[in-house]
């Protein structure tokens, strides 16, 4: 097969164009041509009246010899790579004749799901420790928070059957490096479970929260028929951690229940908010650190004035779909502030999972046909902004962002006069630092609702000082970028704490923790991913990693 690369064609090209332009690119008869398949396909819209759709296409040739040394000098024709994914190993029928413990996967997210999935494809038949909810009851809970401000605080957007990538836009696109080609896994398993076969070749696919729900599900489906287990409502409240000659090695984990699991080989597949959970592991000297994270607001436009603004007369093109933003702006306090997690026409949604704490999130359908578009603005900051001892050197505890992160999200509770309501404010009040007092004409989104103040009042500000005048100063600078963006009647809500992980669990090149033998730290959480596909893709990384640990051990073992 031979991969030609930017393959360029007007945005409303007839179904049959691609064919000729293919054979006029590649100086091909027709006959040479046996076939093709469109690997990606993408577009350009920086100018607006003529769109362009790239295409990708993976070409089977009847001499594709004498074709690639045609073009050896032409960037854009090359062998398709191979992008087939082959396992680690896999353990005999006989593997567990003798007692042995079974691999523990704590957590049920993108990272979990993928490290139960190749771990139970390996034969390996793990057990999965998810403290939250199945599907179906996870989002009764999660409902009740949106419509009746009633919090469970182990099922929620956080916790439970599929992670936080649940309840979001399910983006299914990453900048991660990745030369094994791990994402087109990803992206094959996700359809072999029922996602949209359209995700395997647009440039920036997505599934949304009512697919992805049935997704996850067949997928867990998957894991238990080949002999693994899910558990659901199984909090894992300590791991037993055992000191021998070679130093510290995991034993197994208890439960909240008090239920003890044997187990020499654990991925802790957590989520970024399992705050009791990164407690504990600091207590039982589990190796981590400090690390940066963003905070700041999720801002809400309509979706129209977003596509007039990408696509101009185009807006509305069926193939284009509702159009995204991506920006960026380094402020004159040395503070960069960006947009997060853009979620085109989506809605803004509450995702605490702690008591009497506010925080936000962005969520989109797959149709993304609601009026809103929405992203978080936020502020990158550091360990050194949110340690919590006062000094200005040294190392920053590694609990203390988890400390900084509750601060915030106690004072959007507060400001939002309870009931889990969020702080919000218009973007031209928010610029004139003045108390906003009434809606406009972007109605927000958030459930259970949004009350209006002023976010940056002296002494009761929703940020700190430098976030609030980074995001002043970034609004105005975007508009320039976006026409419209600083429009007056645009929405901000607060507060956007938990963009990231505030720690990272250290690991080493074994991807083990770097002072406990066994144990496997992954995923967002871990601090090793950002979004459904890096995640996904530890996930299977770590769980080679584990199953080649594990099958090696069974060869040594006399």
């Amino acid at each position: 097969m031979l991969r030609l690369t930017e393959l360029r064609l007007p945005l409303n090209h007839g179904e049959d164009a691609l064919r000729p332009a293919l054979l006029q690119r590649l100086a091909l008869a027709d006959a040479a041509l046996l076939g093709f398949t469109v690997f990606k396909r993408s577009y350009d819209a920086r100018k607006k009246s003529a769109v362009q759709l790239i295409y990708t296409v993976d070409c089977e040739l009847a001499d594709e010899a004498a074709a690639l040394q045609r073009w050896a000098a032409d960037p854009h024709v090359r062998p398709t790579p191979d992008m087939s994914y082959r396992f680690a190993g896999h353990a005999g029928a006989d593997f567990y004749a003798a007692s042995r413990p079974r691999p523990l996967v704590i957590g049920f997210g993108p990272c979990g799901i993928f490290a139960a999935l190749i771990l139970a494809q390996m034969g390996l038949r793990p057990i999965v420790l998810e403290r939250g909810k199945a599907m179906r009851e996870r989002t009764k809970d999660t409902w009740a928070l949106w419509r009746q401000g009633q919090l469970d605080p182990e099922s929620n957007v956080q916790f439970g059957e599929g992670g936080a990538g649940t309840f979001s836009d399910g983006k299914l696109w990453s900048q991660i490096s990745d030369p094994r080609h791990l994402t087109r896994k990803v992206l094959d398993e996700f359809v072999k479970s029922g996602a949209p076969e359209e995700i395997l070749f647009v440039a920036k696919p997505h599934i949304g929260t009512f697919r992805l729900v049935t997704v996850v599900s067949r997928m867990r489906a998957e894991i238990e028929a080949l002999g693994g287990e899910v558990r659901f409502e199984q909090r894992v409240s300590d791991v037993l951690i055992e000191d021998g000659p070679a130093g510290k090695s995991i034993r197994g984990v208890t439960l909240a229940s008090g239920e003890q699991i044997d187990a020499d080989h654990v991925i802790l597949a957590l989520g970024h908010s399992a705050r009791d959970t990164f407690t504990m592991l600091h207590q039982r000297g589990v190796r981590m650190e400090a690390k940066p994270f963003s905070i700041g607001y999720r801002i809400e436009h309509p979706q129209s004035l977003i596509d007039r603004a990408r696509f101009g007369p185009n807006a509305g093109n069926p193939i284009l779909g509702a159009a995204d933003y991506k920006l960026v702006h380094h402020a004159a306090n040395g503070r960069s502030v960006y947009s997060f997690c853009m979620c085109p026409g989506g809605t803004v949604v509450a995702a605490t999972s702690e008591v009497e704490r506010v925080v936000t999130n962005g969520m989109s359908q797959y149709s993304r046909n609601e009026r809103n578009a929405n992203a978080g603005i936020v502020v990158g900051i550091s360990p050194q902004d949110y340690r919590q001892d006062g000094l200005h050197e040294g190392l920053v505890n590694p609990l203390d962002g988890m400390a900084f992160q509750r601060i915030w999200e106690s004072r959007a509770y507060q400001l939002g006069e309870g009931g889990y309501r969020a702080p919000g404010a218009l973007v031209g009040d928010f610029i004139k630092r003045q108390r906003s007092s009434a809606i406009g004409s972007v109605e927000p989104s958030y459930k259970p609702g949004v009350t209006l103040t002023d976010l940056a009042e002296p002494g009761r500000g929703s940020l700190p000082d430098y976030a609030l005048d980074a995001i002043r100063e970034a609004l105005p600078a975007f508009e320039r970028q976006i026409k419209g963006f600083a429009m007056p009647d645009a929405v901000l809500t607060g507060v956007e704490t938990r963009t990231s992980s505030p720690l990272r669990i250290n690991r080493g090149r074994n991807l083990q923790s770097v002072n406990v033998a066994g144990l496997y730290p992954a995923g967002e959480g871990a601090g090793y991913a950002g979004g459904i596909m890096s995640a996904g893709v530890d996930g299977i990384e770590v769980a080679e990693a584990l199953g080649a640990a594990m099958l090696e051990a069974r060869i040594q073992r006399p």
